[in-house]
């Protein structure tokens, strides 16, 4: 069963990334957890396009899912350059370390 950008809408509950992120000791690779978040990011601004495109066009019923859906890929993006600045920063100061 395929769900649409509408259906896939549902709740407020963060960005739909948490449940596949590893802890920190079990061995998770940072660059394929920054991968997924990207992805995951490129498929809720999807989403948000889809919806907004319905929204314009008249035919979407429920505007608040397309409301949800931009506010979740807006907030998401703002999550992952936030996680990109920090390690760019991290990566500046060990490259101004003394050996």
């Amino acid at each position: 069963m395929s769900v649409g950008p509408i259906e896939s809408v549902q709740g407020v509950s963060g960005t739909g990334y948490v449940g596949s992120a590893k802890p920190a000791g079990a061995g998770g690779d940072f660059g394929a957890a920054l991968t997924g978040a990207v992805d995951n990011l490129q498929s809720l601004q999807s989403t948000s396009k889809e919806l907004a495109v319905s929204a314009v066009t008249g035919n979407l019923d429920d505007i608040h899912k397309a409301t949800l859906a931009s506010t979740r890929a807006q907030v998401t993006f703002e999550l992952v350059a936030a996680v990109r600045n920090k390690g760019v920063d991290a990566f500046n100061e060990i490259m101004r370390m003394q050996a």
